[in-house]
């Protein structure tokens, strides 16, 4: 145990994802946790979430019963030709658990949430299980003082405060960080699909593929269809994006009323037609609303950090948004825990900002680039000798997946950790990577 460790009373603002792992990593760690929740419960909107071997490490490190979650692993992503369906770029995950220690999961968002809800709050597990307040919205936070007021009346006090309440976070700005977002260039509706009532109705069976599938993003346009499987692969989940010119739904939130399928279909009259009778028999048309922020400049202060959505949004092109809040929530539970925290919150703090905000920054802007390119995604990116329309915007600064799995957070919290008390960083690794590692777009880690 490092010398100094004490256990520290926490409070987690926000039970979506990123705050119930957040629960659970420091309830690994050692400490007691309060999650405060909004809303009148906790749960999630919305649909598919990716959980790629980078997320999905921590779930089994922290004991998550994952079978809970009723995941799809995912076997390929597969990108098509916009108006034929056919193939045009593919990146085979059969070798992906040998190669990098986990699965690749597909969660529908509510089942992943109470998935990790139940190992956050279960008696079974190391620590003390977390308790959940429901009916507590963040009003203000005494930075001096490490009090937070509720808009219902309640003071609380801890030693830690977690903001992981979403992109709209009121902890972000209680920090003085007030950004400029914008709405994108591209529009979103949601929309689920049956996989029963597809195979009934004589469609196409795309759960047979166990695959992440796109239509179209290979032009530089904004049009492109992205099918999740989830649920074991009887849901499919259809994200559809079209350039905000031929649709805006800035005005509009998820959770309202749904919209016509009509409005789905309107604009791809030139889709492949076996996709387009998926989406014509959709349900629970959803708009997204997409907004682009610029990276922020910290993402703590005083006793308090931010985690996930709340402490760097980013644009879904990438499907790392719900693991970059899963890593977040990791370093605080290594940072925190009895090997490497001294008792000192603004020290931790300090790490947590050096190891997390320049990778969570790096894949904000590697999303942005994929919103108009799909060769940016990771796995297509590695195509450049398989894909007749490869191109992207700079090989030496493609985001890759090595760079992505390859990340051994450990190690990239001893080596700030080191920095900051002064001492040596003697492994052979230089920000968690591995130096000497060969990524396929060309640059040798530590060269």
């Amino acid at each position: 145990m490092a010398q100094g460790w004490r256990q520290l009373d926490v409070g987690v603002i926000g039970g979506g994802i990123g705050g119930m792992s957040a629960a659970i990593a420091l309830r690994r760690a050692g400490h007691t946790v309060t999650i405060y929740e909004k809303h009148n419960f906790a749960g999630e909107v919305g649909a598919s979430v990716s959980c790629a071997a980078n997320g999905t490490r921590w779930l089994h490190e922290w004991g998550v019963d994952i079978a809970k979650g009723d995941p799809v692993v995912l076997r390929s992503l597969i990108n098509r030709d916009w108006k034929t369906g056919k193939p045009v770029s593919t990146f085979s995950l059969d070798d992906y658990e040998e190669k990098w220690g986990f699965v690749y999961n597909m969660f529908h968002r509510q089942y992943m949430h109470a998935m990790l809800k139940d190992c956050a709050l279960q008696q079974e597990g190391e620590g003390t299980p977390a308790k959940l307040l429901v009916n507590h919205a963040c009003q203000d936070i005494d930075l001096k003082a490490g009090t937070v007021t509720f808009k219902n009346g309640v003071q609380a006090k801890h030693d830690l405060l977690v903001g992981a309440d979403g992109i709209g976070s009121a902890v972000r700005g209680i920090l003085g960080i007030h950004p400029a977002k914008r709405p994108a260039d591209s529009s979103c509706l949601h929309a689920n699909v049956s996989t029963d009532q597809a195979v009934r109705l004589g469609l196409v069976d795309y759960s047979q593929n166990s695959a992440l599938e796109y239509w179209g993003g290979q032009d530089g346009t904004w049009d492109k269809i992205v099918l999740s499987p989830c649920n074991g692969g009887k849901l499919l989940s259809y994200y559809c994006f079209f350039p905000r010119d031929r649709g805006d739904y800035t005005t509009q939130a998820w959770g309202a009323e749904d919209r016509p399928v009509e409005e789905l279909l309107a604009p791809y009259p030139e889709l492949d037609a076996q996709v387009k009778a998926h989406l014509a028999i959709g349900v629970e048309v959803q708009p997204w609303r997409l907004w682009v922020h610029d990276p922020y400049p910290y993402i703590q202060k005083s006793n308090v950090c931010l985690l996930g959505d709340a402490g760097h949004p980013m644009m879904p092109h990438q499907s790392q948004g719900a693991c970059m809040a899963i890593e977040d929530a990791a370093a605080l539970g290594i940072i925190f825990n009895k090997s490497y925290f001294q008792g000192d919150v603004r020290e931790a703090l300090e790490v947590y900002e050096k190891v997390r905000l320049p990778r969570a920054t790096r894949v904000q802007a590697a999303a942005a680039k994929a919103a108009y390119n799909i060769n940016e995604r990771i796995g297509f990116s590695a195509n450049k000798d398989n894909c007749v329309t490869y191109k992207v915007e700079d090989e030496k600064k493609k985001l890759t997946i090595e760079e992505m799995n390859a990340y051994d957070m450990y190690k990239d919290v001893e080596e700030k950790l080191t920095s900051i008390r002064g001492e040596k960083f003697l492994a052979p690794y230089i920000a968690g990577l591995p130096i000497g590692l060969e990524m396929p777009n060309g640059v040798t880690v530590g060269a």
